[in-house]
């Protein structure tokens, strides 16, 4: 007789239960993205490192050209950028070149119909969560309507309209704006952003990284400063038929000598991961020549700030419930006392190498290794993944004793 001995109980007897209990199923991933891409290429990195079967990746060229596709009921689905992909770009955007900055209304209402075309599957992403990460007057309502501390914004929800440079000006003088954000309602990555400054009839100046070349707007890598207003104007008004926000420009804390904000990284509830971005400019977006700052320093600079900073996170991100992690751009103002939400991101987790801060929960695992461990505390049932919950919260609601339930347990920030 061949094959594997019967595994014996305590008393020495055949342990049935042993031989019948089946080995429970690894849990089953998916991920929306652009095959190649670095994020598709971590996230997939990180689910091989927890043990994990490689996710199955469904490109975004595919789901656009079927008109959706299909998951199984207990695969679960991350939803990825569409970003870096030329002919993603050209089919979301209406645009043959894409360093084109106009598209960004058509971008939205593609993206999102491609979003909403996908069928099946446990999300980690919420369709409605993200067409208002996606509207940045949406967005800003919702987190001022939640309490979040957020710049001053005549935009907000959609309540100034913006057909061009001339509404800009009115609503700047009506509310005693003379800094601020102009930035496209469905932009990413700074594109299109101007940071316009007045001081006193005929001085003003835009800071971009948008080139005007040949009547059409380009992304550049380049930030760039303009003080003709014919120009600054000329350059609104092809922004605006796409929506445009507008934000008062506050004060930003420096580090260094160079202006600093951060991009905190909230995953299940729990802010994991911090970088800081020092800039010279108005814009600290590191591929616009931004550098990452010291982060004990600004730690240091927080003082007992600095729990109240990673909260104000956390509320942001409160506000999405059903999105395992977003990206909030913090604003600290002068002094590091005071911080201030600038923006949550859909995919604002792009970040290699760096790893979780200290009592976080994620020390030594990346933003997506984070994330795969979530995945893995919530889904203890790998057969059957869809009886956890696929609503993390009310939706837009921040309830200041509610746990999340993929957070770890709470520690001290000090």
């Amino acid at each position: 007789m061949t094959g594997r001995p019967t595994p014996a109980g305590p008393d020495g007897a055949r342990d049935t239960a042993a031989v019948s209990a089946p080995h429970p199923a690894p849990l089953r991933l998916a991920v929306v993205g652009n095959p190649g891409n670095r994020r598709v290429d971590l996230f997939t990195a990180a689910v091989r490192d927890a043990g994990l079967p490689a996710p199955r990746v469904v490109a975004w060229r595919d789901v656009l050209r079927d008109g959706g596709a299909s998951f199984a009921d207990d695969e679960i689905v991350r939803i990825d950028s569409a970003g870096e992909d030329k002919e993603v770009e050209r089919i979301l955007r209406g645009v043959s070149d894409p360093t084109r900055v106009e598209g960004g209304a058509r971008w939205y209402r593609r993206f999102l119909a491609a979003v909403r075309s996908l069928d099946g599957g446990v999300r980690l992403d919420d369709p409605d969560d993200v067409a208002v990460l996606f509207d940045k007057r949406s967005c800003h309502r919702v987190l001022a309507d939640a309490g979040v501390a957020v710049p001053a914004s005549p935009t907000s929800g959609g309540a100034a309209e913006v057909r061009g440079w001339d509404d800009v000006r009115a609503l700047m003088a009506e509310h005693r704006m003379p800094r601020v954000f102009v930035k496209p309602a469905h932009g990413s990555s700074a594109s299109g952003v101007l940071a316009v400054e007045t001081a006193g009839p005929g001085r003003i100046r835009a800071t971009t990284s948008v080139e005007l070349a040949d009547g059409a707007l380009h992304n550049s890598l380049r930030v760039r400063r303009y003080t003709r207003e014919c120009v600054i104007a000329a350059i609104v008004d092809a922004l605006a038929p796409d929506g445009l926000h507008i934000e008062r420009w506050l004060p930003k804390a420096s580090l260094h000598g160079r202006a600093a904000d951060l991009r905190v990284v909230v995953v299940a509830g729990r802010a994991t991961h911090a970088v800081v971005r020092t800039s010279r400019t108005p814009l600290t977006n590191l591929h616009l020549g931004g550098l990452r700052g010291e982060w004990a320093a600004a730690r240091h600079a927080a003082g007992a700030s600095w729990a109240h900073a990673l909260d104000l996170c956390e509320r942001a991100a409160a506000c999405f419930p059903r999105t395992l992690c977003v990206g909030v751009d913090l604003l600290p103002s002068v002094g590091w006392r005071r911080f201030t939400v600038g923006e949550v991101n859909a995919f604002g987790d792009l970040l290699p190498r760096l790893t979780g801060l200290p009592g976080s929960g994620a020390e030594g695992e990346d933003t997506y290794a984070a994330q795969v461990a979530a995945v893995l505390r919530h889904f203890p049932d790998t057969e059957h993944p869809a009886r956890a919950p696929a609503v993390f919260g009310a939706p837009h609601r921040w309830a200041p004793a509610a746990a999340h339930p993929l957070a770890r347990t709470p520690d001290a920030r000090t």
